[in-house]
């Protein structure tokens, strides 16, 4: 963990949004919510945001879930059960448990705070930093914690530069010479510039930071607007920069990154090419993740497994793995692995290939398949001699195929195709 001195983490709580369904990665999020899908050989997505705040300094902690929660709420448990009351730390998981009333769930990301609000005042924090839970990068907090003092801000939004070309499917940002928010735009055709380019915009992280007396009154305020969505970006953002102070952060003075010449890293895997291209980019010689900088680890829950292991060494039975990250518990029997990134306990068999494989824990890859370009569902069998990634209109008869080319694989795609047989 960061070795700094964290004053103002130290009065501050972190508050996660994770009760995202996250369609667009279409059926890896049919029995889990994007926050608790896979990332990285290891990890889930949550566990970014919430080793950002732990290394960050922050202790109390709160993580709001709704859509299908359960296997998130199992991997904090097990994976962030080391927070200690009696050393005032605290981690709560707080489902929409309708905690106003007997019909209300949460309404919008602000209503998943509003609801909450009794929970927060017990932390008795002065600082609340409200996250996504479903975004990979490497941050520090208490950087943007003193910006936002030092300007004495109703909110500070931490936000990143982007080509103004594709800005429009983002929240952007105009800003004045002293980083103050002039306007706040959802998704608009024609995005500002910058101040120093004009071919440039800033744009939302979904990261805000407020003092909690001032969100308070803010969230009570919204709850009782029937009009409003109940939402930070649409409703309470834009009402602080027409009518307070609201400051923009830039992620290039907050991000952790392995030098000074590596590029700010953060990604929203909201879609399978997205996920796909970030777990193969941890393949590449230098990745642009440094996911072993031992500074600033990402934390997550370590399951009790054997070290992987590689047998047969004959021609075309090679048990092998080239420019790849392969994950303890697997077994890679005579199969020939190759820019690919393996969970736990997977386990190949003889004459198989794969080539640019994201493969989820416990697969089972029966012999002499071929598996180029995938995603690997959690649990599936692939079955002896199957070949993917060579045949596109092939391919999509029995699985989803994405515009950039990946297929992701479930075990239901391969029941309905053996049933056709």
């Amino acid at each position: 963990m960061a070795g700094a001195s964290h004053k103002l983490a130290t009065r501050s709580m972190a508050f996660v949004l994770a009760g995202g369904r996250g369609g667009r990665l279409m059926q890896l999020t049919d029995l889990r919510a994007k926050p608790a899908v896979y990332f990285g050989g290891k990890s889930r997505i949550i566990d970014f945001a919430l080793s950002n705040a732990l290394n960050s300094g922050i202790r109390k902690m709160a993580i709001a879930t709704q859509y299908k929660a359960h296997s998130l709420i199992r991997h904090c448990q097990r994976g962030w059960n080391f927070f200690r009351a009696e050393r005032n730390e605290y981690l709560d998981i707080l489902p929409a448990s309708q905690r106003v009333d007997d019909v209300q769930w949460y309404q919008g990301t602000a209503d998943a705070v509003f609801q909450n609000i009794d929970i927060i005042d017990s932390y008795a924090v002065d600082y609340v930093i409200v996250l996504a839970g479903d975004h990979v990068y490497k941050m520090d907090y208490e950087v943007m914690l003193r910006q936002h003092v030092s300007a004495g801000a109703d909110v500070t939004i931490s936000c990143l530069t982007v080509p103004r070309s594709e800005a429009s499917a983002f929240g952007v940002m105009a800003i004045d010479a002293d980083n103050r928010i002039t306007s706040f735009l959802e998704k608009p055709k024609d995005p500002p510039g910058t101040p120093e380019n004009p071919d440039l915009t800033l744009v939302s992280m979904g990261i805000y930071v407020f003092t909690w007396s001032f969100l308070r009154n803010l969230l009570i305020r919204d709850a009782e607007d029937p009009n409003s969505g109940h939402d930070f970006g649409g409703d309470l953002i834009s009402q602080i920069v027409a009518g307070g102070k609201a400051i923009a952060h830039r992620f290039t003075e907050s991000c952790v990154r392995s030098s000074l010449e590596a590029p700010p890293y953060w990604r929203d895997v909201g879609t399978i090419d997205a996920y796909w291209r970030a777990n193969i980019d941890l393949t590449n010689f230098t990745p642009e993740l440094d996911l072993w900088d031992t500074n600033w680890p990402i934390w997550t829950y370590s399951e009790s497994v054997p070290p992987a292991k590689f047998v047969h060494d004959e021609d075309a039975r090679r048990g092998s793995a080239i420019s790849s990250m392969v994950s303890g518990g697997c077994i890679i029997s005579g199969t020939e692995v190759r820019e690919s990134l393996l969970f736990t306990r997977v386990h190949t068999n003889s004459y198989s290939q794969l080539l640019r494989a994201v493969v989820l824990p416990d697969v089972v890859v029966e012999r002499h398949a071929r598996l180029k370009n995938v995603v690997i569902d959690r649990g599936v069998v692939i079955p002896n001699g199957l070949v993917v990634g060579e045949d596109p209109e092939e391919d999509a008869k029995w699985f989803h195929v994405t515009p950039g080319g990946v297929t992701l694989i479930t075990q239901r795609m391969l029941k309905e195709r053996a049933a056709s047989f």
